[in-house]
């Protein structure tokens, strides 16, 4: 910061009868960069220099001793005060952290029972009296749905809402809903609302996308935030070292010193020791031209639809400028987005930021994000930060319909909550979040709409079951909506709020329960349950182990021992890992039950997602009809590096996704997933036996898996 080399006394007494004007320019001058830079190096050493000290320092800048008094005084003052700001900011995360042990405490107290008879204590007579009258509740509503399907059929017409079409079960297993109205269960039903998060009360008031109320002024702000990201952006494209310097494992990572050498920012949010930053830069071949690409990204659905498996949410909260004649090149917007990782145990990220898009020359496209700061006082204005430094991508087209895209992540990350351990080393390296996620997921994805598009039908691809383009369409775009229904149902995003039931290792199962009316789910009551194990196996062995239907009994508890057969597949680009199956079982009763099974892989990782569809629904599909009713709740498993044995450095900034899959040496982190449906009533209570069934679900899959891979005590 530059000060002015006036003082505050100046005015009052001047003996010289200069004029005003003089006097006014003269009060302004500002020190030179070689005058700031001795005195900063100087207060480093001695923020208290004495007159002496003081005498030499104006001297040697050739600046009167009032201004060195003064420069130090300010300096100290400044001082103060950034330190006053950290201890502000480490008070208020300790506050906070106390509040919700408070709630934690306050919510166990609510679920206390008596450990000698399981009942409820004695002194606990109101709450449990309420829980008796919520179990009469949901007892008389089932009655009420019951009563009122009878009169239905009746009178031809539903009564108010008649309740849901009975959806499959998973196989044999049996999720009753407990009998409600016996003596026998002893322990108090778990009601939706005890679930943090499960009731529509738990929700933000807010949505977090709402549209913002800016001025004139605040967009000409925004407009000028954007086109210096825009520069600072090109700039950290067009230069190599010093600034980006090779990991251990290829990848390009920012030298920090030398970028803030470069970019010196007025309000650096480093002084909170919560705050760490990630800044990575990667490159590739994309198969899809710039402006198929550029539309994508400023639109928020085809956005969250090309990174099913990162963004979570993405909202334009409004539109600053629209791009000229029409096109992209020019527009800004104000978005929102939340990114995850797949699993319930790392915190999602949230930004509110710009996204500005520019066409440089014929065929070359710029778009830069960058963090917007709302006042505290804002409803937008997040609890817990992720700044969004000067990010984004150049899109160069290529011959063939081909682009190259070089991407760059930089940001500024308070966590929500210490980084679970397992996850450290993914996400401290950068890894997690970084370019290269992005980069090989966008390779991967251009590659499955390449697919889609194709209309010649090869028969390795649909086994003649699939007889038609349009049915291809369909089943992909059928299994699209699976994995993203997958990855959003193990989100640990703000509205779903995850309970941990201690259990088979230390970090337990992780369960949610969301009332589902979607039309693409089954309605009623869905029950979410997750845990994340590490293996010392590398990431492609575990993949190719889930992949292999023929290895499936040795995983699936509910397949009875039944191998699978694939029955129809659909490449979703060269990795044969990259591909859509129709799964039937062998020898079993239920010939009209199928699984529909998507799984991907690339270097940052790999998911396998399936799903039961009974058969006439799969008809559906094949034929080419819209697949958007058909209700899916797909389980399954991601894996991924642990982040531990970095990739091998094989010069990751070239390659192709395929010549990319999921490289690594150490140990891999896989998290399995199951969704259930407890009861086709909405209205219906969850009780512990669920609860129970799908944690010995998820305690028996895991074993199974320890032991088919030979690491028991892993």
């Amino acid at each position: 910061m530059e000060y002015g080399s006036g003082s505050p006394g100046d005015h009052h007494h001047h003996h010289d009868g200069s004029s005003d004007s003089q006097r006014r320019k003269k009060r302004y001058h500002r020190h030179t960069a070689n005058q700031i830079q001795r005195l900063e190096s100087m207060f480093k050493e001695c923020p208290h220099p004495d007159e002496k000290q003081r005498l030499q320092l104006s001297r040697e800048l050739g600046l009167a001793p009032r201004q060195i008094k003064f420069w130090f005084q300010n300096r100290r003052t400044q001082m103060k005060a950034q330190h006053e700001r950290a201890d502000n900011c480490a008070l208020r995360a300790e506050n906070d952290k106390i509040r919700c042990e408070n709630i934690a405490i306050r919510e166990a107290l609510k679920n206390v029972i008596c450990p000698s008879c399981g009942g409820p204590p004695i002194n606990e007579d109101c709450y449990f009296d309420e829980q008796k009258l919520r179990l009469e509740n949901a007892q008389l509503k089932e009655e009420l749905d019951r009563v009122s399907s009878i009169a239905a059929k009746y009178i031809g017409r539903p009564i108010s809402q008649l309740p849901p079409v009975q959806p499959i079960h998973i196989s044999s297993l049996d999720l009753s809903m407990g009998n409600f109205g016996s003596q026998g269960f002893g322990g108090p039903s778990l009601d939706l609302d005890l679930l943090p998060g499960s009731s529509s009360s738990a929700m933000p008031n807010v949505p977090p996308y709402q549209p913002a109320c800016l001025s004139d002024m605040d967009k000409s702000l925004m407009s000028d935030i954007a086109s210096n990201a825009m520069e600072e952006m090109i700039r950290l494209l067009q230069t190599n070292e010093p600034l980006w310097m090779k990991a251990a494992d290829g990848r390009d990572v920012l030298d920090l010193d030398n970028y803030e050498r470069m970019f010196p920012k007025a309000n650096s949010h480093l002084k909170n020791p919560n705050v760490h930053v990630e800044a990575s830069r990667d490159s590739g071949v994309v198969i899809m031209n710039s402006l198929t690409l550029v539309d994508m990204f400023m639109d928020p659905n085809k956005w969250m639809e090309l990174f099913p498996t990162i963004v979570t949410m993405a909202r334009t909260i409004e539109v600053i400028s629209s791009g000229m004649m029409g096109g992209h090149s020019g527009s800004l917007q104000l978005m929102y987005e939340e990114l995850q990782v797949l699993s319930p145990l790392v915190s999602t990220r949230e930004f509110y930021f710009l996204r500005y898009c520019q066409q440089i020359e014929q065929g070359l496209w710029a778009i830069v994000d960058v963090s917007y700061d709302f006042p505290q006082d804002n409803q937008f204005a997040p609890q817990f930060r992720s700044h969004r430094l000067p990010s984004g991508v150049f899109i160069q087209d290529m011959p063939n319909g081909y682009s190259k895209v070089t991407w760059i992540e930089h940001v500024e990350v308070e966590d929500k909550t210490p980084v679970h351990r397992l996850y450290r080393n993914l996400i401290y390296s950068g890894i997690a979040f970084g370019a290269q996620r992005w980069l090989t997921t966008l390779q991967r994805m251009c590659e499955r709409i390449a697919c889609l598009m194709v209309t010649g039908n090869s028969t390795r691809d649909l086994g003649g079951v699939i007889p038609s383009p349009e049915g291809k369409r369909s089943m992909m775009k059928l299994a699209q909506r699976m994995v993203t229904n997958f990855c959003a149902s193990i989100s640990a995003s703000s509205g779903h709020r995850w309970t941990t039931l201690s259990g088979m290792n230390e970090i337990g199962v992780r369960v949610t329960v969301h009332k589902s009316t979607d039309p693409g789910q089954p309605n009623g009551v869905v029950l979410s349950a997750a845990t994340t194990i590490w293996l010392p196996i590398p990431p492609q062995t575990v993949f190719n182990f889930f992949k292999d239907e023929k290895k499936r009994p040795q995983w699936d508890v509910l397949s009875n021992g039944n191998a699978m057969q694939e029955v129809a597949h659909i490449a979703n680009g060269p990795h044969p890992g990259n591909c859509i199956s129709v799964l039937r079982a062998f020898n079993t009763s239920q010939n009209n039950m199928l699984f529909l099974q998507e799984s991907c892989v690339d270097s940052s990782g790999s998911l396998v997602v399936y799903c039961p569809v009974d058969l006439p629904a799969i008809n559906i599909a094949m034929s080419g009809e819209d697949p958007s009713y058909i209700p899916l709740l797909p389980s399954g498993f991601t894996i991924s590096p642990d982040g531990q044995g970095e990739q091998d450095g094989a010069g990751a900034s070239t390659s192709t996704s395929t010549s990319r899959a999921m490289g690594g040496s150490g140990g891999s982190l896989i998290t399995v997933a199951f969704q259930i449906l407890v009861s086709s009533l909405p209205s219906a209570k969850l009780n512990m036996e669920s609860v129970a069934t799908v944690n010995s679900l998820i305690g028996n899959t895991v074993q199974q898996i320890k032991s088919a891979l030979n690491c028991p005590g892993s």
